[in-house]
């Protein structure tokens, strides 16, 4: 059996409807899990879970709700639990952006954003905690950007949020590595995505975060899944509390 197997594991991954969480969740359907995937559109969802379950043999169940309400978040993991019956590998990767300069943000926008991004991660994780505890085993990863490390003008509240997981990954890394429960965080830089595209600007703005990076392009969902399997299977069993950047080289520029 490959280290990077997960067959017999449960992962529940947030934000999984397009983009770079549904890249994930059908990679770890197809290395073997179960998948239980979270977004707010309920027909987006379900089409979603058919595409990423499609041959893989997998068991899978979807939950629409909107993370950006707290009330929501408790019950995604009640609810996940319920149906799939235990959650191994929790995926945090829900989010979104309102671009507004420092001077400009409203409370509604920087709460928004902080409830889905950090608050969302927080509370997922001690939602499903306990049950990895009790066996001993299990994977958290939470999704940043390299705009925790770097910037754009009008990102403050984005910048911020993603900036504050790597916190969180490496405190709870070591609250939960003696029960062998590994926490990470994925960093990525410019992905071929809907939100990440619409984020860079105009065609011309595109072009020049292609050319930045030391590959001279922008990555596809699936170049994101390799470091995903790693960190969420037993081949990462001794990764925790680390940020893994995968940007094709953009920060080194």
């Amino acid at each position: 059996m490959s280290s990077a197997d997960l067959s017999g594991r449960v992962a529940l991954v947030t934000g999984a409807s397009k983009g770079l969480g549904k890249a994930m969740a059908r990679a770890l359907a197809e290395a073997g899990a179960d998948v239980a995937i979270v977004s707010r559109h309920d027909d987006e969802l379900r089409a979603a879970l058919v595409e990423i379950l499609d041959g893989t043999g997998a068991r899978g169940t979807c939950v629409a709700a909107d993370l950006s309400d707290r009330a929501a978040v408790a019950g995604v993991a009640a609810r996940v639990l319920s149906e799939l019956g235990r959650v191994d590998i929790l995926v945090n990767n829900a989010g979104s952006n309102t671009p507004q300069a420092i001077d400009a943000i409203t409370d509604d926008a920087w709460d928004g954003l902080v409830q889905l991004h950090l608050s969302t991660a927080m509370a997922l994780t001690r939602a499903v905690v306990p049950q990895m505890r009790e066996r001993k085993w299990g994977r958290v990863v939470h999704i940043s950007s390299v705009l925790a490390y770097t910037a754009r003008p009008g990102r403050a509240a984005y910048a911020a949020c993603k900036a504050a997981l790597g916190g969180l990954t490496r405190a709870a890394a070591l609250d939960l590595g003696p029960f062998g429960i590994t926490v990470n965080c994925l960093v990525p830089g410019p992905f071929r995505t809907e939100l990440g595209q619409r984020g860079a600007g105009p065609p011309d703005a595109l072009d020049a975060m292609a050319a930045r990076t030391a590959l001279g392009r922008w990555g596809e969902p699936e170049e994101l899944t390799g470091p995903l399997l790693l960190l969420v299977s037993d081949a990462g069993s001794y990764v925790t509390g680390s940020s893994l950047v995968v940007d094709g080289g953009w920060l080194a520029a």
